[in-house]
């Protein structure tokens, strides 16, 4: 399935990124879906797109982001959110007239999905405690970057992993952020479980053994 990018910012955005993350999704063919780290919903609508082309509608998508810069992501890794192409700022202050990186602007991309999609605005360490994780099959972790909200985001999402489901890390192995790897690897040695390193470890793919 090819990733498309909706006009859009995306992580996923250089050549074969987007496809190989797709059909790593496709594997497992998940029914319950967390995406912790929601930016623009590029990925998301693409994972909407994925679900619904297996399962029609019987799916669920739980996206989580704080949808804004404020205090708490002050001092985060955030993609820019202004573009380089004038056609694109045009296109989102006048025609849109929506700043892509907010909850309502998301939601609109969303919205063939809308009965299937469920958007949270919060900080992950205190959201993800709230959200029972027995019903998910799998995650996507790409939401804060330093070591301590990542440690917090894995430990919230274990129960994913006893119940079989898989935990998707990006930019395990970024090196501006190395909270990431060093989070991962402790958990996955604490927990005794499986981590395979994939597309240039890029990605952390933690299973149960």
């Amino acid at each position: 399935m090819k990733y498309k990018k909706y006009f859009r910012k995306t992580s996923l955005k250089q050549k074969g990124d987007g496809e190989f993350f797709l059909n790593e999704i496709k594997k497992k063919s998940p029914k319950f879906f967390l995406e912790v780290g929601v930016f623009h919903g590029v990925t998301a609508r693409n994972i909407c797109e994925l679900l619904f082309q297996i399962h029609k509608n019987d799916f669920k998508y739980i996206g989580l982001d704080l949808f804004e810069k404020n205090e708490e992501n002050k001092s985060e890794i955030i993609p820019s959110t202004s573009f380089s192409n004038p056609l694109k700022q045009i296109y989102f202050r006048y025609i849109k007239r929506q700043d892509p990186y907010t909850i309502e602007a998301v939601k609109d991309l969303l919205k063939k999905f809308k009965d299937n999609v469920h958007l949270i605005k919060g900080n992950s360490t205190k959201v993800l405690e709230k959200i029972d994780m027995k019903k998910i099959d799998y995650v996507f972790l790409d939401g804060g970057h330093d070591y301590e909200t990542v440690k917090s985001d894995l430990n919230n999402c274990i129960n994913v992993i006893h119940n079989n489901g898989t935990i998707l890390c990006d930019d395990y192995n970024l090196s501006y952020a190395p909270g990431v790897k060093k989070a991962i690897d402790e958990f996955v040695k604490k927990n005794d479980l499986k981590c395979d390193l994939i597309h240039n470890s890029r990605f952390a793919k933690i299973e149960k053994f």
